[in-house]
């Protein structure tokens, strides 16, 4: 009988061409982490993991780190996966619950950055082969996984990785499996540990995992293929009994990308806040009222929503993160929220903690949530002159259904080369979004990170 694994590997090794539509995302995709990983590499949460592994690290030889030197593969995606999530900024995949780029992308870049041979076009494939293998397993236990604590970024990521690593190295079906097995061993990273630096860290964990995980397999190493699906395997200790399992997984002609795609994100800061953020946005934009001509704000979001949100009244940046009352604040306030809004300094400004105590939060109930993926988040204000104003948001900006522009992923990229301190050149985003046509991913990286910081 055919595992969920090797049914998995099976699609993955047997789609050869994806549609304009799918490369197309999937670049996007791609370059926009790539900018949250350059912005990222000055956080102190990278500059850490740098120093706990310093004697991996050197100028020549290996795979490229995020800061232009060079590190084995392992401690490369390590590094650059944590600095791609440290700031938040990277996508969010609904399908895994999880920041699909932000382990994919490093951990791919290990690989490629150290071999002429991998083309653009091969990152790519391998790109879309990750982020399908990612959805396929949280098929079958997302939203239970997710809702019991696991951060998905780090256990459906990592397995999902391990697939798209393994399709870049050229590996058949039988290895891709092997390479989720051994993974599926690593997967791990509890939630609670939201608006800590070790949350950033679960991306970067993830990353050297799977590719850790897609090497084993190469060299011989074996696992159960049926580790999804048995008793004590993934699904019965990561899932629950509300985990559907994964019998009536199928895979369409329609690539995932393109049926559910990514979310890019708008705002450095958690996803759970976005949906209210850009709702009461869209109110103050229509009714024109300004941050002190409000008595009141009541946000409802999902459960799992409520779980991450934890800190009304954070004390650093990274708990600033997850705040509601100071995201939304901020935006209010502000008319947008930068990178510049998570600094040290910029959390405890008096304008925004004059507002945050006037924001409360509350969640659906368990029944209210059964039988449906996602329910919209809803936001109403009270006005000091009497006015009250209810809108819900089912979608973030940034999502398919309220897709970015050009512009608009030109401008983000440039903006996280600017934190960065790097030159936002505009010949390097469109290098990049290129990939597809380069010979040689290691030569084209090369050549972006060299005119970056010239």
């Amino acid at each position: 009988m055919t595992t969920v694994i090797e049914k998995i590997a099976t699609q993955l090794a047997t789609r050869k061409s994806f549609s304009p539509l799918a490369l197309q995302r999937a670049t996007d995709a791609i370059v926009d982490t790539i900018g949250c990983m350059l912005a990222g590499a000055n956080d102190e949460t990278p500059r850490a993991v740098m120093r706990a592994f310093g004697s991996d690290i050197s100028e020549h030889g290996g795979s490229a780190l995020v800061d232009g030197s060079k590190a084995s593969a392992s401690t490369a995606a390590l590094i650059n996966g944590t600095a791609a999530h440290c700031l938040d900024f990277d996508d969010n995949f609904h399908p895994a619950r999880a920041h699909a780029s932000a382990v994919l992308v490093p951990a791919l870049l290990s690989l490629a950055t150290a071999d002429y041979g991998i083309t653009g076009r091969q990152f790519v494939h391998a790109y879309l082969a990750g982020l399908e293998a990612q959805a396929a397993v949280g098929f079958g236990v997302i939203p239970s996984h997710y809702n019991r604590g696991w951060h998905g970024t780090s256990t459906v990521g990592a397995i999902g990785a391990a697939a798209g690593v393994a399709v870049l190295l050229g590996m058949g079906g039988d290895q891709i499996a092997q390479a989720m097995s051994i993974a599926t061993s690593s997967a791990c990273g509890p939630k609670g540990q939201f608006g800590t630096p070790a949350k950033p860290l679960h991306a970067g964990l993830a990353a050297r995992n799977a590719v850790e995980a897609a090497l084993l397999a190469k060299a011989g190493v074996a696992g159960r293929l049926d580790i999804l699906e048995r008793s004590q395997g993934f699904k019965d200790l990561f899932g629950g009994d509300a985990a559907t399992g994964w019998d009536a997984l199928s895979f369409g002609h329609d690539h995932i990308i393109e049926t559910r795609g990514l979310v890019t994100k708008q705002h450095p800061c958690c996803a759970s806040t976005h949906r209210a953020i850009d709702a009461a946005r869209e109110l103050q934009d229509q009714h024109g009222f300004r941050a002190e001509d409000i008595r009141s704000i009541n946000t409802k979001v999902g459960i799992s929503a409520m779980d991450n949100l934890t800190y009304p009244d954070p004390r650093d940046e990274m708990q600033a993160r997850f705040s509601m009352q100071y995201c939304l604040t901020t935006a209010l306030v502000h008319g947008r929220l930068s990178l510049g809004d998570f600094t040290p300094s910029a959390i405890f400004r008096t304008d925004i903690r004059q507002l945050m105590p006037l924001i409360s939060m509350s969640a659906y109930t368990a029944a209210e949530e059964v039988g449906t993926e996602r329910l919209p988040h809803r936001v109403d204000i009270h006005l000091n002159d009497g006015r009250h104003l209810k809108i819900e948001r089912l979608h973030a900006d940034g999502s398919i259904q309220k897709p970015l522009c050009s512009a608009q992923r030109q401008m983000k990229f440039a903006d996280c080369l600017k934190w960065a301190g790097l030159k936002a050149r505009s010949d390097a985003w469109q290098q990049l979004m290129d990939i597809e046509d380069a010979t040689s991913f290691r030569s084209l990286w090369a050549e972006v990170s060299h005119s970056l910081r010239r």
